[in-house]
């Protein structure tokens, strides 16, 4: 059974959904396809009449929400903490569950008949990037594959595979505090370091959240744990104790599968050089390249073609992609580094920089980058938090500018480059991008379009 989903799965269920964004518009239309009662709804007036134009029923569900089924909330919109929104406070207390749509999905997946199974990847960072190079292994070893959730295209915008196919779900701490009966046959947690706490209270609320992508799994499923920070080596010792089979990774060695002399490994020997990866420089990548080489194994693919597949994996925008080059000097798009963990990833690939950063920091600012701040040959800084970069660049003797917005930091990052010797210019903010850019996804792009712009200037390829 394959195809788009039964007009007749959720017949007879009524749903309300509010925040009609990139999740939720897409969730309303599915689940009315599906031949549910639902009610839409979104504070913003624009996305309402959006929702009108493709046929949704809009109107405010609070004041009826005990007629629901479920409270389907997109992600971004909190139910518990900071405070919660009012329809969400109103399902609760007319005690509605509030689901996300992988959630649903799963529901819809099982009642059509399909047993489909089930990857999931969580962590700080990394889970992008992991997700779509699992899918890609696994396409390329001949299954049938779905991939999204948190990337790419919304859960319940995707179709009902047939049995043998796989869903390859990225799913956030957020998308996570609302599941309740979804099954990952494979689930891997990669990381933990501190974000959105105030989302989740502090570090025992994010791990608890992050926790929960290994509940409901069975013995015959496998649980992939990171081990290369300590509080996924404490969440390692906790799933020992849980049903699933668990696999570490690493990447490094000293897991069940890692990289050792340069060389991903199993139990069973080499898997592929990591040399042979060229999008999946550093450490991060290996380890990224480890969970998805656990994975694809258990899902069934052959060794030879999960080797091929990593091999041949492209990469991601705005993750360490290389948009161009004026003259000998490389720059490098890694908007999506949004913290300081992320960016020291990127920092750590490279031995000279000229490094862009900044926007809105993250508790803690860059402090933690300090041991790699060597490699930077000079910092320019952008964004609403620029001078607070500056005052720690300065107790550390880095060299630094504010220079205020992308626009003025690409040229003057080609003139770093060319009188420091640094042969590459990275964009990595360790910053969220709203002061400025409706995402990290749009200041990568600008970031892109400057650098073709200053190479078309110069005269030179980019």
């Amino acid at each position: 059974m394959s195809g788009e989903p039964l007009p007749s799965v959720f017949a007879g269920r009524r749903f309300a959904v509010v925040g009609l964004g990139r999740n939720g518009l897409p969730a309303a239309r599915a689940l009315a396809a599906m031949g549910a009662e639902v009610a839409a709804w979104d504070d913003d007036a624009p996305a309402r009449a959006a929702a009108e134009a493709a046929g949704i029923a809009v109107r405010d569900p609070a004041g009826e929400m005990a007629r629901f089924d479920a409270l389907v909330l997109s992600p971004g919109i909190p139910h518990v903490l900071p405070a919660p929104h009012r329809i969400a406070r109103a399902a609760r207390d007319s005690g509605v569950p509030v689901l996300s749509d992988a959630e649903l999905l799963f529901r819809a997946v099982r009642m059509s008949g399909s047993a489909a199974r089930f990857a999931g990847i969580t962590g700080t960072n990394g889970k992008s990037t992991t997700t779509a190079l699992l899918a890609h292994v696994l396409e390329n070893a001949g299954f049938p594959v779905a991939a999204g959730g948190n990337l790419g295209t919304a859960a319940l915008a995707l179709p009902i595979l047939p049995d043998s196919g796989i869903y390859v779900l990225e799913m956030s701490s957020y998308m996570l505090e609302r599941i309740a009966t979804i099954r990952f046959s494979v689930a891997a947690m990669l990381n933990l370091s501190p974000d959105h706490l105030d989302r989740h209270g502090d570090m025992t609320g994010y791990a608890a959240a992050k926790r929960a992508i290994f509940d409901n799994q069975r013995p015959s499923d496998l649980a992939v744990i990171g081990i290369d920070d300590a509080p996924s080596r404490a969440m390692a010792d906790w799933l020992r104790a849980q049903p699933a089979r668990v696999a570490t990774v690493s990447g490094g060695d000293g897991a069940d599968v890692g990289v050792r002399d340069g060389v991903l490994r199993d139990a069973r020997g080499p898997i592929l050089a990591m040399a042979d990866a060229p999008a999946l420089p550093g450490a991060h990548n290996a380890q990224n390249a480890a969970a998805a080489a656990a994975m694809a194994l258990a899902l069934g693919a052959g060794r030879d073609a999960v080797a091929r597949g990593i091999a041949s994996y492209g990469g991601l925008p705005h993750r360490q992609q290389r948009v161009g080059c004026v003259g000998d000097v490389a720059f490098v798009n890694d908007s999506k580094a949004t913290n300081a963990d992320a960016a020291a990833r990127a920092l750590g690939c490279y031995d000279r920089i000229v490094w862009i950063a900044g926007g809105i920091a993250k508790a803690g600012g860059i402090e933690p980058l300090a041991p790699l701040f060597p490699r930077v040959a000079e910092a320019l800084l952008i964004g609403r938090d620029a001078p607070a970069f500056a005052a720690t660049l300065a107790r550390h003797g880095v060299p630094h500018r504010v220079v205020g917005t992308l626009d003025a930091a690409v040229p003057a990052a080609r003139d770093a480059a060319r009188r420091t010797g640094a042969r590459v210019v990275l964009l990595s903010p360790a910053c969220a991008s709203f002061d400025q850019f409706s995402g990290f996804d749009a200041r990568g792009d600008r970031f892109a379009a400057l650098v073709a712009r200053l190479g078309h200037l110069d005269g030179e390829a980019a």
